[in-house]
Order: C-alpha cells, then sequence, then structure tokens
C-alpha cells in the first residue's frame, strides 16, 4: 500500500472511529468480503448517518450485535486493518466478533436470541403450514368446492398436511431448540415424540373433559399423563433441558459405553423432568402469555392495537421478530384466534407505504426508483427488511412515517376483529389465513390499504418537513458531480451502486479504459439463474455493492466466468474477488451469512494473482451440509467495479448449465 492510499484510509478509519462513539466504544473489528464489521459496546453512540457520508463507505446498517460498513471486496481489507491498526487492535475472524458480541449481550438478550434462532430454523415449515391452512380455509368456505367430489376430497387433502404440520410442531421447536443449544438434533426429536404421543389423553379432549386423564403419583407428587399437544413453550423448555443433559453425558459417561449409555440417560431424565416439572412449569408459562394477551385486547383496546403496531418492525431490526412465532401458536391453541398475525401484517404494509412516500419525494432520482421499487415489492410477501434496511432505517423519517401508518393500521385491525386462523404468513399471502367471520376477507383488504395509505401519507409528509429543515448544501460535496451516486433531492444520498468509482479505484484500474466491450460472461454454476434483486440479502439485492445476478446452484462447483485474475480470496473461503480481461472487477460469494461457517464446507482451489480461463474450478463446497446448517446457498455475482460507463446486459431467469451465456458487459 503506497503512502497515499495508506493515508486516505487512516483518514477514513479516524472518521469512523470517532462517529462510532470512540475508540472506548469498539470492542471488535472484523471483515468479510463486502463489509467492514464493528462490535461496539453502545450502539446508540454510533452516528451511522454520519458514517454514510465518509468517504468510500457505499451503505451503513446495524444488523443484530454488529455495526456493518459497507466498502466493497478488496478495499475493506485495507480498510479494515488500518483501523485495527489505529486503535491498536487485532483484526478478528468473524467467529471471534461473533463471539464477543455474544458477551457484550445480557442473559435476556442472549435468550430472545436463542429464541430467535429456533424459529429461524423451522420457518419454512411453518411458512408451508400457514398457507396450506389458509388454503384450506378458503376453500372451506366456497359451497362449489363442498359440493364437487374431486374440489372436496383435495380439499381435505389440504386440510389433513396442514393440520399434520402444525400438530407435530411442538416436535419440530423440541428439534431445533437441542439443534441450538449444542446438543444432538435426534434426542430433540426424540423427546417431540415422548411429548405427542397417543399413550397420553389429548390436551384438547382434556382440557374439555371428554377423555379420562390417569394420574400417577412418584415420590408423592400427582403426574398427569396428558400430551403436550400445542405445547410450544414447552417444547422450548425441554428442549434446553434435553441439549444440556446430552452435552453432560456425552462428557462423562465412559467412550467404551457412551454410545448406548449417553442417550439412554438423556432420554430417561428429560422424560422425567418433562412430566414432573418442564410440563407443568411450560403450561403455566403458556397460560399466563395467554392471559396477558387476552387482558390487553380487552382492557387497552384500540391503544394496546395501535402501540404493538407501532412497535413491531422495530422488533424486526433487532432481529428478534421470530419469537412472535411462539408466542402465536400458544394463542392459537388456547384460544383459537390470533389477533396478532393482522396486526404484523398491517406493520409491514405501513413500511412498505412509507418506502413510496419516500420514492414520491424522489421521482427524478433513477436510483430511489432503484432501491425503492424492488423493496415494496418484497413487502407484498410479507419481507420488510429490503425496505427497512434499504430505505427506512437509512433515511430515518420514512421509518416514523411507517410507524405511525402501522399504528392506524391497527388501530382498524381492533374495530374490525380482525384474526387469523394460523401464523407465518402475511400481507398478500396472509389474506388467506384471515378468520372470514365478520367479513375477515373484506376487512383484511381493507385494514391494509389503510396501512399502506398511511404509511405512505405519513413519510411523504415527514419527508418535506425534514428536507425544509434541512440547511442549504446539509448533503454535503462528498458526491457532488460524480456520474451515478443518485444525489437525492433534499440533500439524501442514495448509496452508489458501484458504477461511480473515488479516485482510488479510477487508479486501480487504469487498465479499463482500454478494455474492449462487449464481455461476455459465462454461467459459473449449474443451476437456476436468477436476478440479483431475488437474493435474500438487502445489500445484495438493493444493488448497493452493484448490479448484479445470481444461481441458486445445483451441485458444488464454482467456475470462472470469464477469462480473469483472483485479486482476492477471502479467509472463509465463501468469497473470491476478480478482474475480467475487460477490466471489470467481479466478487463471486457463495450462500447469505456463509461467512459464519469460517471456511467450513468449502475447498478454494485458486490463489491471489493467479490468472484463470473462462470455465476454470474456482471452488468445491458441500451445498447440502451448508443447506442443512440452515444457510441460504445461492451464489452471487456482483459487478463491484464496472468499466466506466458499462452495463450489463442479463440473459432470462432460466436453468442453466456452466459455460452457458449468463450476461454480456457493453457500453
Amino acid at each position: 500500500m503506497d503512502a497515499e492510499k495508506r493515508q486516505r484510509y487512516e483518514n477514513i478509519s479516524a472518521e469512523i472511529v470517532r462517529l462510532a462513539g470512540g475508540r472506548d466504544n469498539i470492542l471488535g473489528v472484523a471483515h468479510c468480503a463486502t463489509r467492514l464489521r464493528l462490535v461496539l459496546e453502545d450502539n446508540d453512540k454510533a452516528d451511522t448517518q454520519a458514517i454514510e457520508n465518509v468517504d468510500l463507505v457505499k451503505g451503513v446498517f446495524v444488523a443484530g450485535d454488529q455495526l456493518q460498513i459497507i466498502f466493497g471486496a478488496g478495499l475493506v481489507n485495507d480498510v479494515c486493518q488500518v483501523l485495527a491498526d489505529s486503535i491498536h487492535m487485532d483484526s478478528m475472524s468473524l467467529g471471534d466478533l461473533k463471539t464477543k458480541a455474544n458477551k457484550r449481550m445480557n442473559p435476556f438478550q442472549k435468550a430472545l436470541k436463542a429464541l430467535s434462532d429456533v424459529f429461524i430454523e423451522i420457518m419454512p415449515g411453518i411458512l408451508a403450514a400457514a398457507l396450506l391452512t389458509g388454503l384450506s380455509s378458503v376453500l372451506g368456505n366456497i359451497e362449489f368446492v363442498q359440493n364437487n367430489d374431486t374440489l372436496y376430497g383435495i380439499s381435505r387433502l389440504i386440510n389433513i398436511s396442514s393440520g399434520a404440520i402444525f400438530g407435530f410442531l411442538p416436535l419440530c421447536v423440541a428439534y431445533s431448540t437441542v439443534k441450538r443449544f449444542g446438543g444432538r438434533p435426534i434426542m430433540g426429536i426424540v423427546m417431540g415424540w415422548i411429548m405427542l404421543t397417543n399413550s397420553l389423553a389429548d390436551a384438547s379432549a382434556a382440557a374439555q373433559g371428554t377423555v379420562e386423564v390417569t394420574t400417577l403419583h412418584i415420590f408423592g407428587l400427582p403426574v398427569e399423563l396428558i400430551g403436550f399437544q400445542g405445547g410450544i413453550i414447552v417444547a422450548l423448555l425441554i428442549g434446553v433441558v434435553t441439549a444440556k443433559l446430552d452435552i453432560f453425558f456425552e462428557k462423562k459417561v465412559p467412550e467404551v459405553v457412551r454410545l448406548l449409555v449417553s442417550p439412554l440417560l438423556t432420554t430417561l431424565v428429560s422424560s422425567f423432568l418433562l412430566f414432573m416439572i418442564v410440563g407443568p412449569v411450560g403450561r403455566g408459562l403458556a397460560n399466563g402469555i395467554t392471559a396477558v394477551l387476552v387482558w390487553m385486547t380487552q382492557h387497552l383496546g384500540v391503544f394496546g392495537y395501535a402501540a404493538f403496531s407501532a412497535v413491531q418492525q422495530l422488533i424486526v431490526i433487532t432481529g428478534l421478530h421470530h419469537v412472535f412465532g411462539a408466542i402465536e401458536s400458544q394463542l392459537l391453541v388456547d384460544t383459537g384466534r390470533n389477533f396478532l398475525n393482522p396486526l404484523m401484517s398491517v406493520a409491514m404494509t405501513a413500511q412498505g407505504g412509507a418506502v413510496l412516500g419516500y420514492l414520491a419525494g424522489h421521482l427524478k432520482d433513477a436510483k430511489a426508483k432503484e432501491l425503492c421499487i424492488p423493496s415494496f415489492i418484497s413487502v407484498l410477501f410479507g419481507v420488510t427488511e429490503p425496505a427497512l434496511f434499504g430505505v427506512n432505517l437509512r433515511y430515518r423519517y420514512p421509518l416514523i412515517g411507517g410507524c405511525l401508518g402501522g399504528a392506524v393500521g391497527g388501530a382498524v385491525v381492533y374495530f374490525s376483529d380482525l384474526a387469523a386462523l394460523g401464523f407465518g404468513t402475511t400481507v398478500v399471502p396472509g389474506i388467506a389465513l384471515a378468520a372470514p367471520a365478520h367479513n375477515g376477507y373484506v376487512n383484511y383488504i381493507i385494514a391494509h390499504v389503510i396501512a399502506l395509505a398511511a404509511g405512505f401519507i405519513f413519510a411523504f409528509l415527514l419527508g418535506i418537513g425534514f428536507n425544509r429543515m434541512k440547511p442549504a448544501g446539509a448533503a454535503g460535496n462528498k458526491n457532488a458531480g460524480e456520474a451515478g451516486t443518485g444525489s437525492a433531492a433534499g440533500g439524501d444520498q442514495i448509496p452508489s451502486s458501484g458504477a461511480a468509482q473515488t479516485d482510488v479505484t479510477a487508479a486501480e484500474n487504469g487498465a479499463a479504459e482500454r478494455a474492449e466491450l462487449p464481455e461476455e460472461l459465462d454461467a459459473f454454476a449449474d443451476g437456476e439463474l436468477i436476478g440479483i434483486e431475488k437474493v435474500n440479502d438487502p445489500t445484495f439485492a438493493q444493488k448497493i455493492l452493484g448490479d448484479g445476478l445470481a444461481i441458486v446452484p445445483a451441485d458444488g462447483k464454482i467456475y470462472a466466468p470469464a477469462d480473469c485474475v483472483v485479486e482476492m480470496v477471502m479467509d472463509t473461503k465463501h468469497a473470491v474477488g476478480l478482474r475480467t480481461a475487460a477490466g471489470n472487477g467481479i466478487l463471486i460469494h457463495v450462500g447469505i451469512d456463509t461467512v459464519n461457517l469460517q471456511g467450513k464446507y468449502f475447498d478454494v482451489h485458486v490463489s491471489d494473482g493467479q490468472s484463470l480461463k473462462k470455465g476454470d474450478l474456482i471452488m468445491d463446497f458441500d451445498r447440502e451440509k451448508i443447506a442443512a446448517e440452515g444457510y441460504d446457498t445461492s451464489a452471487c455475482l456482483i459487478f463491484t467495479e464496472p468499466v466506466e460507463g458499462s452495463h450489463m446486459e442479463r440473459e432470462a431467469e432460466r436453468n442453466v448449465k456452466a459455460g452457458d451465456k449468463i450476461a454480456v458487459i457493453a457500453k
């Protein structure tokens, strides 16, 4: 690194340290392929809006326990090292950084994060069951379907399928909990079977008094043989207990008999604890949660509904929103109604309306359209992260507008007595879950339209006020006159998509001026070719790092998409930076958040500075094992440093084989 470049990076580092709350507020420093990651003592001390305007920074957001600052491939390595040197702190591995972050969390925060992790693991099954439940409800209310043998038969099979998934949800929760807390997942499945065995009286029938319940007496204590159908809280608690016992016995039992004795002891002790302690305590806790929620509806009324919808998306920002799954499930079991689902749904819709409100104030800005339209579309299908992190949280006032709109939507839910028959899906698909009573489907649409409109209006009006309060030139001149930076009306900065480069990049890519375009890119993997906007990561989907595309891989091999030189191989092996013969800088990133695997399941066959021919093997990865750990395996190709004035012409989405044409880079 030359002296001029290092000086520039030192200036950047000094600004980031200052705006992050000072040296004493920084607990750890690391980086992935594109982002500088900081663990802070107090996230509130960081001025994220000001950090966005620091030289070379392309975006900033807080994800869970980390402040993540987007620089782009290659650049982030140098900036991270210079920053770490400046504060006399070693750059950490991402695994160590995560450990540092976990130590910062208090017991309550750790518990909530663990609960969130449990439900993330089983969410695909919950979503499937939710949609099937909704479909079954819709078909069950259509007279023509009920009078047609074939359609009635299909409806019944759908109903059976949805009921089976939700019926065995405690087993799924026990499995996921044991896995999350370090035990062998099969032990969670075993405990789930025990909870739901037909040797126990059905919990619902026992509550109604329609079946006889056998009572045992163990150590003088009465033990009722009642099943745990719908016992999500119990499943969570026994999952933790089983995981801890499994770990304990695996360590303490002599190896010669461990295979037989360890699972025996884990199952035996866990079963006793389930019936004698964990089950009764869990049932009491579940009943208490339900009682509190019912009390809220009876005593707080419209104010309680409005307050919940106003803040629900703020909880999403923390990453802890998955905890509601347990509450919703318990609410359905105990009352047959889930009023939280429509409240969360209108809260999401209001944030989508706020995105449109922001866009309405920046209609002349092409980058605003590029950022906002895909974000809004994702909201319609119940995914708000791109809208939250890409637009609303970034510019603050749309987030406030969305929260206010959510409060209005929550009030409408209260007055229309909306409820859901399941959980796990929202917004447009969520209409299928709406309870049909009291014109439920119609009121569902009305509530969401009002929430959308309210979010739009509040965000638009707040934007007008925000822009009026800004002094002239408040946006600064950081991106003034630069092509493609998308300087927004009122001074808001839309992150560069990578088309505009700093003078550092320009100096490094002097050869790009002599590039011969067009340049054809071939498929770098076998699988399904999709647009980058469909990838489940806001940084990629919102093209913060640049335009691109992705392949959902059919196997575990990545090939060179063009003649190129390897510029960077991540230590975690999940990403490589390449420079094509035409001078285009690209990043191939395998999986979403696979950086957390620390290189496990990846085998890279190239090194920095190596020249590659189109079709050369870059890496192998174990797609099945990565997916089994809960990671999305989508492989992304991002144009982080395209040749000046160039654009990508992408082929149609389809199944491709390595070597098939997928894009052309042209002037």
